[in-house]
């Protein structure tokens, strides 16, 4: 007698019959995985899936292009408000998007409580949140790695407190200790006045590898009113050196003859081919390449489900239109404040086309597969819920750490404009609630 399969794909009881259930007797995995079960339900309307590949293709490349026009065609004269808007609601719906879209639905698919989570292996453990969780750890020791491999190439390093020995000495300072303070610090200030770094070795300044393309500068550059960077022939140079913090609260500002505002939307340092513009470059690129995949990887298993699914199809073409829209839009607006070296000009460009691409391209294979995928087997669940957990953990990492840490808590150029920090957060909660709305449906 050959063992039946229910319409999930996965194996079920010889004895099970959906038609006469014994609720005390029959295993409950049986029971949800007849219910799960999704099966082909392809009812046709190939023009209006037609026309969804094209409208999808449209709105997700321009919301994703928009912040990239913004910050390198300056002649457009893009207001701030509308850069920061698209940037910050961009911000929110990323977030959203891991929560809502990746998380809940990686739940359904491998959770505890599917057909999946309760077959074999599947359901030793709740897989969901511990894949998020491995994506996030590996998303960060891929971004610390970047990280760490820029500092060492460019002899670069971060500004840091010695926690350690701040905590290992006694709390109470001597007067001994408050003049050791005092002329390490003279001494510090005496050797960067004479062109070296103040770390007693002597070294001098690297001068190709300007502050204001550091990737938390880069982070801040819309935000306030910050010196820019001066142009040499060579690209990016160090920002003017009358600069000082002592009397302005530690904001650096620059004689007024050389106070320029600069806002990143002008493009100031979003271009050239100096080390530093290669440096801010390589410092970034590999956490939002991460993060690109990751929203791709959501937007093929939406492409094909949009492409066969039955009468919920009437609901869910519109909510995919804004949904893809929206994501596009948390794209283009962290891919706004990369910089790209010259050789490298066409990059911003292929990265919103491809995500542009992705959707519509899984719809016309969703539709030439109309009637052999089905989106309830056991293997497109499997497939489906591990991707939608990876992409949620590398999501999660990009918009709590990427997003919404560097450019609100520890950025130490953040705007002190009580309107602007106002508009920014209003942006930001709006784009979080109305992604995580659509949830709902999408």
């Amino acid at each position: 007698m050959s063992t039946p399969i229910d319409p999930a794909g996965a194996i079920t009881n010889a004895g099970f019959n959906p038609h006469s259930v014994d609720l005390d007797a029959v295993d409950l995995r049986d029971i949800i995985c007849y219910v799960n079960g999704g099966g082909n339900d392809f009812d046709g309307r190939l023009g209006a899936r037609i026309s969804a590949l094209f409208v999808i293709l449209i709105t997700s490349s321009l919301t994703t292009l928009f912040p990239v026009i913004a910050t390198r065609v300056p002649n457009l004269r893009i207001p701030l408000y509308v850069y920061l808007f698209a940037r910050y609601f961009g911000a929110g719906v990323i977030i959203a998007t891991a929560f809502i879209h990746l998380l809940d639905p990686a739940y359904d698919e491998i959770g505890p409580a599917s057909c999946v989570g309760m077959t074999g292996s599947w359901a030793l453990y709740s897989w969901p949140p511990a894949i998020a969780m491995t994506s996030v750890m590996l998303i960060f020791l891929l971004d610390f790695g970047a990280e760490w491999y820029v500092e060492r190439t460019f002899d670069f390093a971060h500004e840091q407190i010695d926690v350690e020995g701040k905590v290992t000495k006694d709390s109470t300072p001597t007067t001994e200790t408050i003049l050791n303070d005092a002329k390490d610090a003279a001494s510090k200030e005496s050797t960067s006045d004479n062109g070296t770094t103040g770390n007693g070795e002597g070294r001098p300044r690297d001068d190709s590898l300007p502050a204001p393309c550091s990737h938390q500068y880069l982070h801040s550059a819309d935000q306030g009113d910050i010196p820019p960077p001066s142009r040499a022939n060579t690209g990016l140079s160090r920002a003017p050196t009358g600069m000082s913090r002592a009397s302005t609260g530690g904001n650096p500002v620059a004689p007024p003859a050389q106070v320029s505002r600069m806002d990143v939307e002008k493009g100031d340092v979003l271009t050239g081919s100096s080390a530093a513009t290669e440096r801010a470059f390589r410092e970034q690129i590999i956490s939002f390449l991460i993060l690109e995949f990751g929203v791709i990887f959501h937007s093929v298993i939406i492409g094909l489900n949009l492409g066969v699914v039955g009468e919920e199809f009437t609901t869910l073409y519109p909510v995919i239109v804004f949904h893809q829209a929206f994501e596009g839009l948390g794209i283009g607006a962290r891919l706004s404040v990369i910089p790209f070296p010259a050789r490298l000009a066409w990059m911003p460009w292929a990265l919103c086309t491809a995500y542009g691409l992705t959707t519509p391209i899984s719809i016309a294979i969703g539709v030439g597969l109309a009637t052999q995928y089905d989106s309830g087997s056991f293997t497109a669940s499997v497939v489906s819920g591990v991707l939608d957990s990876i992409s949620a953990g590398i999501l999660l990492y990009t918009g709590l750490v990427e997003l919404l840490a560097r450019d609100f808590l520890f950025n130490k150029e953040r705007t002190r404009d009580k309107n602007r920090i106002t508009f920014m957060l209003i942006c930001l909660f709006l784009g979080t609630i109305i992604m995580a709305l659509l949830g709902k449906w999408a």
